[in-house]
């Protein structure tokens, strides 16, 4: 891949070149202006970003620019409120600036393949999001249908998710350990077109 790597703390630049120059074309700027500028070229594959450079509207703006580029946003003080305030602009990932080599590598991936990397506190944001809307909506969901593969024990674990609890919170609610929670998560995955404890939530939440 084409990496762009946009931060004016020259240390956090190195700190990411070192991360991801294996395998990958690597190229840095620290001003916005140059940013813009290397964006509307169309050339980057993927842009890490500084939260520190950027602002919302900034983000718009390069999404403007390059309707296709990757944006990879990393917050030396990540919350879900952020994060939130990107996603809706356009990111396909976020995480702290100081994010392990493993976890950056397995975000590129991801990334790669036509996915989005969020930390865990704003896929729970999203969820909690999507269970408001469900219930603003008015009625009950009709998941019946949906849910017609899962066991009764895993249908309430899928709505628990569904409602923004956490796996330990589904564990107390339902009597049981984290573990089992996960080993329920696991055959839902396999058994609904969702793989991942969003898209499950979504998927419930949409009825």
């Amino acid at each position: 891949m084409l990496i762009l790597l946009g931060s004016a703390n020259v240390a956090l630049l190195g700190r990411w070149k070192g991360l991801v120059a294996e395998g990958n074309q690597v190229q840095e700027t620290r001003t916005l202006s140059e940013l813009k500028r290397l964006v509307s070229s169309g050339e980057f594959d993927l842009v890490l970003l500084h939260r520190d450079l950027v602002d919302v509207a900034a983000c718009a703006e390069l999404r403007a620019a390059a309707p296709g580029i990757r944006l990879f946003l990393l917050s030396d003080r990540p919350a879900p409120e952020e994060g939130l305030a990107f996603l809706k602009v356009g990111i396909v990932g976020y995480a702290n600036s100081y994010i392990a080599r493993d976890n950056l590598l397995e975000a590129l991936r991801a990334i790669a393949g036509g996915g989005v990397w969020l930390g865990q506190q704003v896929i729970q944001q999203l969820i909690m999001e999507a269970a408001q809307k469900g219930t603003a909506a008015g009625g009950e969901r009709q998941t019946v249908g949906l849910m017609g593969p899962l066991t009764p024990t895993e249908r309430r674990v899928a709505e628990l998710v569904a409602a923004g609890r956490t796996n330990l919170e589904i564990a107390a609610d339902m009597g049981i350990v984290e573990r089992t929670v996960k080993a329920h998560l696991t055959s839902i995955y396999g058994k609904l077109p969702a793989g991942n404890r969003l898209s499950l939530a979504l998927l419930v939440n949409r009825g």
